[in-house]
């Protein structure tokens, strides 16, 4: 890689923690985050509606409106599984979902935007139950952190519809994308380890944070490439370097 790339990736991740606050929401003190579909989810619905997702022509203010976007957020969904990226279609969405597809051309002009709410969903959900999973451990247990940030990743690729094939992000991002997933990964990540852990926050906690995610990112693609529920040893040496590279941070 070349010095001046090097050096411009830094001084864009050093500028994450404050010009970025226009970016993805970190979660606040209680790791709520709390959306303009929390209601939906006493109706069974699968999940809340990114808060500050720019994908949206109109953010839903009844709750009717919500529910009826987390409806075609949990349909398209659904469809990645079955037809794939490729294939899919709003037209196809609005009939899963039981909508009109003025209801889904109300919320998105495309189906790029469409994935990109939803993976911007997928982030939400996967930050809260890695919340979820830290209230439950040591405080001073990096080791057991980093695990359970690597094991939530595992269990949603498997469990969650549309998750193993768009996680944080589309499968072919827009070249003139506002801003990279894995940088919106570690940035919620940075915050909740720092929080759990007691870390001071700051850019060297995000770089460090950013390169792990990128380095797991690409092994565990291969492992799920190599068997559909995730090759064991891949996963393994994975969460092995992931330990050995953050333990300079946390160790």
């Amino acid at each position: 890689m070349e010095g001046g790339r090097v050096n411009g990736d830094i001084r864009a991740i050093r500028g994450d923690l404050g010009a970025r606050g226009r970016g993805p929401v970190v979660p606040d003190g209680t790791g709520e985050h709390r959306t303009a579909v929390g209601a939906a989810d006493a109706h069974g619905m699968m999940g809340r509606v990114p808060h500050a997702n720019q994908n949206l022509r109109r953010a839903p203010v009844q709750q009717r409106s919500a529910e009826r976007l987390a409806r075609i957020l949990d349909a398209c969904a659904e469809l990645l599984d079955e037809i794939g990226y490729e294939q899919l279609s709003t037209r196809a969405v609005a009939a899963r979902a039981e909508v009109p597809i003025g209801s889904v051309y109300r919320f998105f002009s495309n189906k790029r935007a469409l994935v990109d709410a939803l993976a911007l969903r997928n982030l939400d959900r996967y930050a809260e139950r890695v919340r979820l999973r830290l209230a439950a451990l040591p405080a001073a247990d990096w080791r057991a952190a980093v695990d359970a940030v690597i094991d939530e990743y595992l269990e949603m690729k498997r469990t969650v519809p549309g998750f193993a094939l768009v996680d944080f992000g589309p499968p072919a991002p827009a070249a003139d994308a506002p801003d990279d997933p894995n940088r919106r990964v570690a940035a919620r990540l940075a915050a909740l380890l720092a929080a759990h852990l007691g870390h001071r926050p700051g850019p060297d906690l995000l770089l460090a944070v950013l390169v792990a995610v990128e380095a797991a990112d690409a092994l565990l693609q291969l492992a799920f490439r190599a068997d559909p529920s995730g090759d064991a040893a891949i996963i393994g040496e994975t969460r092995a370097l992931v330990r050995s590279y953050l333990g300079r941070t946390f160790g």
